[in-house]
């Protein structure tokens, strides 16, 4: 078992910036990629980013330029910098981590971008 807790979610204006945490505990072996998702209200969940042990990294187009996910294996835990947040960045975010053949997410941490 993997346990996810995602944190650094908040209220920003728009043109703001946040960073997103997401620690990881347990069985922590064999997990390759995590990732960062989303949902905003009425929509499926997406992927926003993801990055895998090894360090590389995919960005939905919509972040691209914005938004860096980075991993820092030694402490377990994952980030997403978000920079120049817009109003449609406003979402439910999650962590994931695949341990094939597992998925596993956190609680999700709302971000919301006010105009």
């Amino acid at each position: 078992q993997v346990q996810l807790v995602e944190s650094g979610g908040g209220l920003v204006q728009a043109g703001g910036s946040l960073r997103l945490s997401c620690a990881a505990s347990g069985r922590l072996f064999m997990i390759n990629t995590m990732g960062w998702y989303r949902q905003a209200p009425g929509k499926q969940r997406e992927l926003v980013a993801s990055i895998t042990r090894g360090g590389s990294t995919n960005y939905a187009d919509s972040v691209k330029g914005r938004f860096t996910i980075s991993r820092d294996n030694a402490k377990n835990t994952m980030y997403l910098q978000m920079n120049s947040l817009k109003q449609e960045d406003t979402a439910v975010y999650y962590c994931n981590a695949n341990q094939y053949p597992f998925d596993y997410w956190g609680q999700g941490t709302q971000v919301t971008v006010s105009s």
